[in-house]
């Protein structure tokens, strides 16, 4: 009887990690059913998309299914090593992505965010430029329809960016749409003309209720898209 208590006591120390790992997976990161006929939309991005990937499901539901890696898909540097594993096997309908807000942030030699005095560009703007331009022809094989959607603003007082650093990585990756053909959602514009306010004014993230306005104006550009392409 010794033998079996300790047993079942080894057995769920193992266990009970595991579960409460389980039980920790964000729910914009867990698996999505698609619900039969209708088109998949995958949504590759940062934390920002994270932030309105929820309200997006909702805001398209009965529209599409929309998925997401399980992951935040930081720099074009990921994106090259993980784009084949976030495609997977399946057929993708629409793909709206985005690169830019890692790219552009300041990190020391381990990677780390620091402040900009302290540090470099995790990707400076002439590798973006080569990393985007692979990623964009390597989705274009996909066959889907895809969305380009630019990053967001880096606020004065971001912690390792510099404020309006993102403009000339918006203009590069604008260049690089137009050449392919790939629409773009100018989330942008949208929030200059709305004043989505971020979390904080010195913060790169926006609130629970301005993500969500920002997945309505996203799940617009892409029910259009996929009205136009009859999917």
């Amino acid at each position: 009887m010794k033998i079996v208590h300790l047993v079942l006591v080894l057995a769920l120390s193992f266990a009970l990690p595991v579960m409460g790992q389980q039980r920790k997976v964000r729910p914009e990161f867990r698996p999505v059913k698609d619900v039969a006929g209708l088109p998949r939309v995958l949504i590759i991005g940062d934390s920002i998309s994270i932030g309105y990937t929820l309200a997006l499901r909702q805001v398209l539901k009965g529209v599409a299914n929309v998925h997401r890696p399980p992951e935040n898909c930081e720099s074009t540097r990921e994106g090259l090593a993980k784009l084949d594993r976030w495609l997977g096997e399946g057929k993708w309908d629409l793909i709206h992505f985005n690169w830019g807000l890692h790219d552009l942030k300041y990190v020391d030699a381990q990677g780390n965010r620091v402040s900009v005095d302290k540090g470099h560009q995790k990707v400076p703007l002439e590798e973006y430029k080569r990393n985007l331009e692979e990623l964009v022809g390597r989705l274009e094989k996909t066959g889907a329809i895809l969305i380009w959607r630019p990053t967001t603003p880096a606020p004065p007082g971001a912690f390792g960016r510099v404020p309006g650093s993102e403009a000339a990585y918006n203009k590069a990756a604008a260049a690089i749409m137009a050449r392919h053909g790939v629409q773009i959602d100018d989330m942008n514009a949208f929030i200059r003309k709305e004043r989505i306010p971020h979390v904080e004014p010195d913060n790169v993230h926006f609130s629970q209720a301005s993500s969500a306005r920002l997945a309505e104006e996203a799940a617009g550009v892409i029910r259009r898209a996929l009205e136009q392409a009859g999917r």
